[in-house]
Parts: C-alpha cells; structure tokens; sequence
C-alpha cells in the first residue's frame, strides 16, 4: 500500500509503519441475544502496538487524521478484524467499525469495489458481515459519496448498523439517510439506566422508532444487572457490555456459565403478570436429535422417516448442545429434488439447518416468547425452538403450542383484570406479593382508597363516578415506576401498589397531591366554587361533603424478618392501616408488616 504521509508526531512510532506491518491487534466483545441466551455477533475493537503512545485506539485514530490517513487505518483495521475472525471460525455477525468520513473516502477511491476490498477473498459471508458507522463523523460534503458507498455495501449483501446512535447531532437526520438494519444505542443511557426513569423514557421514545422503522436494537454499556435487568424489561434484546464479557483477541465461543445464569434468572423475574407462571418446559416435546460431527443427512431422512409426527429436528453437539435445527418440510423438499440424495446424502447434517435457532432454556416463562408471534421472521413458528436444560438438549417446542398457549394465558390473564382500568386484579396482585416475598427482597404495600367518593357517585351518577375511578389509575400509573413498582385494582375505588423504587415515599405524596388537585376538575363549575356537594350521608342525613380525595395506608415489609408472611397478611395489614387513614382524616400512614399480623 502506497501512501502520502505527513511527518508524524513524535510518538516513537509511525501509524503508516503500523497499517503496513499489520501491528494492529483486534479485539472482539460478544453481543448477546437475551431471548436466545446465546452469542448473537462480535463487534470488532482494535489496539495498537504495544506498549507504545499508540496503543490507544483514541490516540492512535486521532494521530491517523491528523496525518490525513485515517481512511486507510480504518480499511486495514476492517481487513485485518475480518481476518482473524475467520481463522477463528466463528458462526456468528461480525460488527465491523468505520466511519462515514472513511467509507466515503474509499469510495471515491475504489467506487463498488470497496465490499470486495473490505471482505478479502475471506470466506465469512457477506450477510454476517455488519458495518458499523459513526454518526458524529457524517458531514454534508460526503453525503454523495456515503451514499453511494453504503448501497455497494448492501448490494454486496452486508448490513448497515449506527453506532453509538444518540452520542451526535443529528441522530434521527442520520438515522433516516442511513435506514439501517441494526442501531446501537449509546452506552450514556444504559449508565445506571435501573435508578433513571428519564433514561428509561428516552431509551422508550427510541425503540418506539425502531419498531416504526423496523431496526433491530443494541444497548451498549451494560455494566450492572440492575441495568440488564431494566434494559429487558423495556424489550430490548441484543446487549453489549463489560458485564457480559469484555474485549479479548480470541473471541468467547459460549457465554460463561454464570452469564447464562443471570439471564436465565432475568427472563424468569420479568414484571408481566400471570396467573399460574407457567413455563416453556410445559410445552417440551420429547424427541430425538442428530449430531453435528457423526450423523449425515441420510441419518436425517431416517429420523423422519421413523418419526412422522417430528416437525423439525434438532442438530446437537458432542456436549449435547445445540447448535442448529432442520424444518421437516423443508428438508424433504430438498430431498425429494433429483439427485441431491446423491450429492448429499454421506454429508454432514449440518447442510440444510437453521444455524440460528431460539434456544429457550425450560424454566423461561411463556409470555416472555411472545415476541415471536409478531416476529418478521415467521420462520420460528414454523421451526419452532429447542427447550434446553443447563444449556443442554431437552426437547423441542412448536410454534402452533406457543400461540395456543400464550392466547390462553392472556385471555386467563384478562379475567382477573379489572374492566374498567385494566388492572390486575385480586389473584394477580396476589401472586405479584407472593413472588415479592420468594425474592426476599424489602417492599412496600400501599392500599389506596378515595374519601367522599359514595357521595360524588350518588349525585354525579355512575358515569362521572367510573370517571374519577379511571383518573385514580392514571394518576398512579403516571407516577409509578413501570419497571419496579406494580399497580393492582382490587375494585371499586380501591387500589394496591406495591413499590419497589427506593423514593416510593416521594412518589406516594405525589400521587395524593397530584389526584387530589386533578379530581376537582370533574365537579360542575358552581360546587368547585363551593369546595364540594351537599349529599345524604350513610343515615340519610344532608351535609356537606368536601372534594373527592386520596388515602393511602402503607406497610414496609422485609421478608428476611420474622417468621414466614403470606401475602395474605400484608394486604390485611395494608387494609388496617388504610382504615385508619380515613379514620383519622390523614393522607398517608406507614407501619411496619416483620411478621404475620394477629389482631
């Protein structure tokens, strides 16, 4: 490689001796499919020699401009990721860094050979080759040749993804210009992302445009559980970050086995409530598998042959792990063609599998897959999944089971709900206390009541009356936090939350303030300026009632305290305290709930 290069800065080294002796060394971190429980692709990091100056991939790039060869480093970095990638022979999306600047430079240079420029002859497929593209680089002068030089990229066959997507200026400009496959949000929103509800907001405005546009999405900088934990529950599935594995020149085949464990256990804590937690291992099949180093397609055919009722088949490694899954159907019209028993038959299985299976460990809960139903690739309901066991074969789930499931525990779900709010109800806050107590972790159970409402009922009617019932639950809703605190209707103008937020104390006063000042809103004009309605009271008598207000008697519960409590218990213990509240006129009264209440 010629190249034109200023004097460099005195650093020791050269950047063009480092491009043109390959003294680059990738790194390659996973980013992980939090359905599937697996490695979904790497993105490509690269470090610089060793020790020197340079080592910093800041310096080093940052030096590279300065010289005016900044297009050629990120080429050499692209050539040289790939590279190593393939020696090491993984099967999964390569995630390729370059920015626009670059790709619009080697255009210019090279036009619609650039794909083949990047890709060397090397024999990772176009299509698991994704090229990331740095939004703050983007500037108007390069709009014609980026253009141009992304569509050779596509026309090759390789994805498009943004990275660090919300870091720069222009973000949904550069966003709508680009319409890529994937987008990587910025690690700055992940950051502590479990305490920031306006984070969580703002990571929800995204994802909603994602949808509309039909854009995978990545989080980058996950660091804490806390953090995975609320990225999920947001339905995010693709994550990247230290906590899930860092960096490293030989790419990580397996996630570790405690990583498995966190997700496992992440999928089985997910807020949706149901009312018996019924689980993928309900909906197992048992049925036989073939291996990837020993069984061959005619191996294949017989499994089908002496299974009629099999629908797909399931490739497994030498660990019993799987590593792919055969469609029946599509197998034998493959099979069936001239000649290709022939050709094929002695072959590995391995030859017409899906290599990107859903692998779903059993104890995942049912609903948590019900993404799949609205899936664009409806290829997994017609494959259908493998249930694992400790990442191991266990059986096979069908895609038909799935929606007869899920459909049955929404309707279930829908009977204990509320009709007029929506809100779970009795059974369901039930089972949402009790799953509190088995994560014996502290929480809060508030019973919510309104004051003066039989009166506003008796003279506004029903109507007005369902009304301020609806406004109830809006108020709480919109001062919850959806992925820590629950919300239930037991009925009438009762309601219980149950917080898990740290300042549930401050969100309670709001709620009261907010509802109390919001339902006066809902009386006619001449009983707001009167501050109420006269009505008749429980004897029949006529007073005066003031404005419809909020109670809310609390108990703090710590399940590692005292014996055992059922939640039972603390709804009564919230009720008691909830009683007193009206009693005493009070707006909010808190009590302790350490051990089974016997009054």
């Amino acid at each position: 490689m010629q190249l034109d290069i200023p004097a460099p800065v005195d650093t020791g080294h050269s950047v063009a001796d480092i491009i043109l002796n390959k003294l680059l060394v990738p790194h390659f971190q996973p980013i992980v499919d939090m359905v599937r429980h697996s490695i979904s692709g790497y993105e490509s990091l690269i470090r610089g020699l060793t020790p020197s100056p340079l080592q910093q991939p800041a310096t080093l790039f940052s030096e590279a401009r300065r010289q005016g060869i900044h297009a050629d480093l990120e080429l050499a970095c692209a050539q040289l990721a790939l590279q190593r990638y393939c020696e090491q022979q993984q099967p999964a999306r390569l995630f390729i860094n370059m920015s626009s600047s670059a790709l619009s430079e080697q255009w210019r240079r090279h036009g619609d050979a650039l794909p083949h420029l990047i890709q060397q002859q090397q024999p990772l497929p176009a299509e698991r080759i994704v090229i990331e593209i740095t939004e703050e680089d983007a500037a108007e002068e390069q709009g014609m040749f980026l253009q141009r030089a992304l569509a050779s990229l596509r026309a090759h066959g390789m994805l498009l993804a943004i990275d660090d997507y919300g870091s720069g200026r222009n973000c949904l400009r550069f966003w709508d210009q680009i319409q890529p496959e994937i987008v990587k949000i910025d690690r700055y929103f992940f950051d502590g992302i479990g305490q920031n509800e306006k984070k969580q907001k703002l990571v929800q405005s995204i994802l909603a445009i994602g949808n509309s546009m039909g854009t995978q999405i990545v989080a980058e900088g996950i660091e804490t559980e806390q953090d995975l934990l609320v990225t999920r529950e947001l339905g995010i599935r693709y994550v990247q970050g230290w906590f899930l594995g860092y960096p490293s020149p030989q790419a990580i085949h397996l996630l570790p086995q405690h990583i498995q464990e966190k997700l496992e256990n992440i999928a089985l804590k997910r807020t949706t409530i149901q009312p018996y937690h019924a689980t993928v291992h309900n909906l197992r099949i048992t049925a036989p598998a073939v291996r990837l180093e020993t069984d061959t397609n005619d191996h294949l055919h017989k499994l089908f042959v002496d299974n009629p009722g099999l629908h797909a088949a399931a490739v497994i490694n030498a660990e019993d792990r799987p590593v792919g899954i055969v469609n029946r159907r599509d197998f034998s019209e493959h099979y069936a063609q001239q000649f290709i028993r022939e050709l094929y038959g002695r072959k590995s299985c391995s030859q017409f599998m899906n290599a990107n299976p859903v692998l779903v460990d059993g104890s995942t809960t049912i609903e948590s897959l019900s993404h799949l139903l609205i899936s664009k690739d409806q290829r997994y309901l017609v494959d259908g999944f493998i249930i694992t066991h400790q990442g191991r074969y266990d059986g096979l789930g069908t895609g038909e089971a799935l929606v007869k499931e899920v459909t049955e525990k929404r309707i279930e779900a829908a009977r204990y709900a509320n009709p007029l709010t929506s809100l779970p109800g009795n059974i369901p806050i039930s089972h949402h206390i009790a799953s509190q107590l088995d994560q014996e972790q502290s929480f809060v159970t508030a019973y919510c009541d309104l004051n003066n409402f039989k009166p506003f009922n008796d003279v506004y009617g029903y109507w007005r009356g369902d009304d301020m019932i609806r406004l109830c639950a809006e108020v709480i809703k919109s001062h919850c936090n959806p992925q820590q605190d629950f919300i239930g209707h037991v009925g009438g103008d009762d309601f219980i939350i149950v917080f898990g937020s740290g300042n549930w104390e401050q969100r309670a006063h709001s709620i009261i303030n907010d509802f109390n000042l919001r339902a006066q809103r809902l009386y006619d004009h001449e009983d707001q300026a009167r501050g109420g309605i006269e009505a008749e009271d429980r004897h029949g008598i006529n007073r005066f009632f003031p404005f419809v207000s909020l109670g809310m008697g609390a108990v703090y519960v710590d399940p590692t305290q005292g014996d055992r409590i059922q939640p039972q218990d603390i709804a009564s213990a919230a009720a008691r305290v909830k009683h007193r509240v009206k009693k005493e006129n009070l707006d909010l009264v808190v009590e302790s709930c350490l051990m089974p209440m016997t009054h």
